[in-house]
């Protein structure tokens, strides 16, 4: 239980950094960016431990975290925004 709320901790500052990185609007606001970005990072994380990509604490953690975040975001943006026209 202690590694999941530390995965969300650490998925807030990846959803951070992710909104950064994100260019444009978001439809959602930070608070649903930032929620997408946690979801994002325990999503990377735990797909590049699976995959045997690199063991916890090791900086690929955060780099997995980050892309995880980042096609979370863009799926996101991708969706709401064809939502939004239609």
């Amino acid at each position: 239980m202690p590694e999941i709320l530390t995965w969300i901790i650490f998925g807030l500052i990846v959803g951070v950094i992710a909104k950064f990185l994100m260019p444009g609007r978001d439809p959602g606001g930070i608070i649903v960016t930032i929620l997408i970005g946690i979801a994002g990072s325990l999503l990377g994380g735990w797909l590049g431990r699976a995959f045997g990509l690199y063991t916890p604490g090791q900086p690929a953690g955060w780099i997995m975290s980050i892309l995880g975040a980042l096609v979370l975001l863009m799926i996101y943006h991708a969706v709401r925004g064809r939502t939004r026209t239609a």
